[in-house]
């Protein structure tokens, strides 16, 4: 454009103005009429049909977004809720743990303490059981130190006397002399 008007000012400007008044860089009148009508006719059709589609295009991807951003609000709701009911669960649980090991760690000192009981007990029983043992075997000690004192002394008392005491019913009288002279002696020791 700046060489044609570079073109017509070294001219002169003498071709400028043309026929009837017109320049040459305007168009003539019925070429903008005819130019404005296909034009009209574009922007009509442009107008009733492009820019309802666009508008009805634009529209929808609209609703689609703010539908995805519903959903994704939706399902990140959904998601907090399903944490919090985790939690939750997960709260419970460990509560229940802690009970259960609670429960355990007690009924481990109930069964500790029934296991005490039951050693002492044992124990009382082994006791109990060993001084009746104890008791046997001291009668039994006792029995045969009277018997085999009765005969020293039956045969401490031949040797003394001079005589033989082997009539069985003074043999028995002399023991039995002896032995509770023996008895009412032993108890003073205690």
């Amino acid at each position: 454009m700046n060489n044609v008007i570079f073109y017509l000012a070294s001219e002169g400007g003498e071709h400028l103005p043309l026929e009837g008044g017109n320049s040459i860089l305007l168009p003539k009148a019925y070429d903008i009429v005819w130019s404005i009508i296909p034009f009209a006719v574009i922007l009509a059709v442009f107008g009733m049909v492009v820019l309802p589609a666009y508008k009805k295009l634009l529209q929808e991807r609209e609703d689609r977004i703010e539908g995805g951003i519903k959903r994704a609000e939706a399902q990140q709701a959904e998601a907090k809720a399903a944490l919090e009911r985790y939690n939750a669960q997960l709260a419970d649980a460990r509560a229940e743990a802690a009970q259960i090991h609670e429960q355990a760690r007690e009924r481990g000192k109930q069964i500790e303490a029934e296991a005490k009981v039951q050693a002492e007990e044992e124990a009382r029983r082994i006791i109990a059981s060993g001084e009746k043992q104890l008791e046997a075997s001291r009668a039994q000690v006792v029995s045969e130190l009277r018997s085999d004192i009765g005969q020293n002394s039956i045969n401490l008392a031949e040797k003394l006397l001079g005589g033989e005491l082997s009539d069985a019913s003074r043999r028995s009288s002399t023991i039995d002399s002896f032995l509770s002279d023996l008895d009412h002696v032993a108890p003073a020791r205690k």
